[in-house]
């Protein structure tokens, strides 16, 4: 259990406002036990991270607290980027690896690895950059950018068996999650200082690196409700089209967007059903919300049952 920590009001303000720390891992421990460090540290009673590393893996690793953790799902849709060192198994010329990183870029199949938090299910991940930093030899160092949920290890197995050698995966480091890189992290030890000269009374260097809610939303389609519709989002309710007031910016069938009130609170996220080109002529719900970011009981229900009909005289 962690301990109560003192920290200046801005601190303690940012905290429970929902706030995120892009944390800088080191090899060696779990997600779980970073995310359970930075826990106790800043004294908080609750943290979870998202787009897990393995042990051996290092870089970039959210953390969040408080209301941020509601949070989460928006962050597993971040592309995240990796320098890999890949080992080859037998010699390979420049031209011929050149055309496999080439055949890899693009939409593939991947089969999650036996040891993985996930079922063995065959399904496409889109790798957007697979470009030779350099190499060494049968060492060869890789700037991958592709889907959340890639597994870089696996790429390098199938990408030896395509070049007829065999490889394996000998280091992986993450350096990027969608717009944030490593100059917006913290490593654990320049975190327990922060949080020290926090409590002394400095609070700047703890303050940013706790990023708020908003540097993570405005990433995403940000939809403007009427506030009759805000009320019905609220309460649990779907949204129809002609509950939206505007949006931000385009967004397709499936994507995650973020529900705000007319004056700009969040309210909600949500999964668009259709595409923001079809809201004009479809009919029904165009987006269903999966997470409500506020107390219902602050939004008055302004909607009214229809009244029953008439009975009819014996």
């Amino acid at each position: 259990m962690s301990e109560p920590v003192a920290f200046p009001p801005e601190i303690e303000r940012r905290i429970a406002a929902g706030s995120f720390l892009l944390i800088d891992k080191p090899r060696g421990p779990s997600s779980h036990q970073v995310s359970a460090w930075a826990r106790d540290l800043l004294g908080v009673p609750r943290a979870g991270h998202a787009g897990t590393l393995d042990p051996n893996v290092s870089g970039l690793l959210w953390i969040g607290f408080g209301p941020s953790l509601k949070l989460l799902p928006l962050l597993l849709d971040f592309p995240k980027r990796y320098v890999a060192l890949i080992t080859l198994h037998g010699p390979v010329a420049d031209k011929e690896l050149a055309a496999g990183l080439e055949e890899f870029t693009g939409p593939i199949f991947q089969t999650p690895p036996v040891r993985s938090a996930v079922r063995r299910e065959r399904r496409i991940r889109t790798i957007h950059r697979l470009t030779l930093i350099e190499r060494d030899g049968t060492r060869v160092l890789v700037d991958v950018v592709c889907d959340s949920g890639t597994y870089v290890r696996t790429l390098a197995v199938d990408l030896g068996e395509a070049l007829g050698t065999g490889a394996h995966m000998a280091e992986l480091r993450r350096t990027g999650t969608g717009p944030f890189t490593e100059e917006a992290s913290i490593t654990l030890t320049d975190l327990s200082d922060a949080v020290l000269l926090a409590k002394e009374g400095n609070p700047g260097p703890l303050l940013e690196r706790l990023h708020p809610m908003v540097e993570v939303t405005r990433e995403f389609p940000q939809i403007r409700l009427k506030p009759g519709a805000a009320a019905a989002v609220a309460h649990g309710a779907g949204l129809a089209r002609g509950g939206i007031r505007s949006s931000d910016r385009p967004f397709r069938a499936g994507a995650h967007v973020v529900l705000l009130t007319q004056e700009g609170e969040l309210l909600a996220l949500a999964t668009a059903r259709r595409g923001s080109e079809e809201r004009g002529s479809a009919e029904g719900w165009a987006v269903e919300p999966f997470r409500v970011m506020v107390e219902p009981s602050r939004f008055p229900a302004e909607w009214k049952r229809a009244p029953a009909a008439p009975t009819p005289p014996p």
